[in-house]
């Protein structure tokens, strides 16, 4: 399975999907902030080095699969501005960016902390 997470900050959440796909899964986590990627880099350096997880410090609205990129199953976001409402003049832009990224069967999953709801990609 591969997985998306948009929005990683330091790799919490990251971490433990990485745990959960490895060893023939793979989990990408994004963020715009280069800071939350360098601590990602840090609290993640055991799934990194396995190779089942990556990093990219790139805003959602910015995201491209790099050539040959396999599409992902599944793509979340937790308090992720242009996706959940707070930056609605990014929204299209990132859904379009995060259609591009999932296979035809992919879910993106955003939420506000509390709880996740299944955005409507088709």
């Amino acid at each position: 399975m591969r997985v998306l997470e948009i929005g990683c900050g330091p790799g919490a959440a990251l971490r433990e999907v990485a745990r959960r796909v490895a060893p023939r899964g793979h989990v990408l986590g994004i963020d715009r902030s280069a800071r939350a990627i360098e601590q990602a880099r840090v609290a993640c350096a055991e799934e990194l080095a396995a190779g089942t997880l990556s990093l990219r410090c790139m805003a959602v609205e910015e995201l491209a699969l790099l050539p040959a990129e396999r599409k992902f199953h599944l793509a979340f976001a937790l308090r992720v501005g242009a996706l959940d409402g707070r930056h609605p003049e990014l929204f299209e832009r990132a859904l379009t960016r995060v259609r591009a990224a999932l296979s035809r069967e992919g879910k993106l999953l955003v939420g506000d902390g509390a709880e996740l709801r299944a955005l409507r990609l088709r």
